[in-house]
């Protein structure tokens, strides 16, 4: 119960600042776009003044080249400003959405721990039955015994259906895990593609 309480702790803590997290993701996103945008405009600037730079020298008009390869340098800084400020803003935005994926994350792993902790139960309380019984059938009385067998067989029944369950909760956690590996997986595409939407 510590764990559960600890995890519902932490999740009722995150909650209280979705909010803002959600819209800081929004900010950023927007913002990751915007630099992208501007990043982009500066660098086909850029190799538009390379090409006339060429161009002004072939035609022997140095004062125009010179001119021309000035405002290339400081273009040109201008992208390499823009190129960092646009990874360290993809790298915040990713972060922001790792934050909300891990909230996810730590819910489903709330449900699987409780599932987990009530078979254990289940699992202690089989265990204390089936002793009993032994030390019941152990008395000598064949009705007794006859009756403690009886038991023991839907104890057993039970005991297997207890470990199916929680065979079908491994292949849930599992496909859970994936499915988290895989949407991990997609909202840094969508980062990288500038598809994620914020909120």
């Amino acid at each position: 119960q510590n764990s559960i309480a600890v995890i519902n702790q932490y999740i009722r803590e995150v909650e209280n600042n979705l909010d803002d997290l959600s819209e800081a993701t929004a900010t950023v996103g927007g913002n990751v776009k915007t630099i992208r945008r501007k990043y982009e405009e500066f660098q086909a600037k850029a190799a538009e003044l390379d090409r006339n730079i060429d161009l002004f020298l072939r035609e022997g008009r140095d004062d125009l080249a010179r001119a021309a390869q000035s405002k290339y340098n400081s273009t040109q800084r201008l992208v390499e400003t823009y190129a960092q400020q646009l990874e360290q803003m993809q790298r915040e935005y990713q972060n922001l959405i790792d934050a909300r994926l891990k909230l996810t994350t730590i819910k489903q792993e709330r449900e699987e721990l409780e599932a987990l902790l009530e078979l254990a139960k289940s699992k202690e309380i089989t265990a204390k039955a089936i002793k009993s019984l032994d030390d019941l059938a152990g008395v000598g009385d064949a009705d007794v015994a006859r009756i403690a067998d009886s038991i023991r067989q839907r104890l057993d029944r039970a005991s297997a259906e207890s470990e199916m369950r929680a065979a079908s909760l491994d292949k849930q956690m599992d496909d859970l895990l994936d499915r988290g590996e895989l949407d991990s997986q997609l909202a840094s595409r969508k980062a990288r593609l500038g598809l994620q939407k914020g909120g």
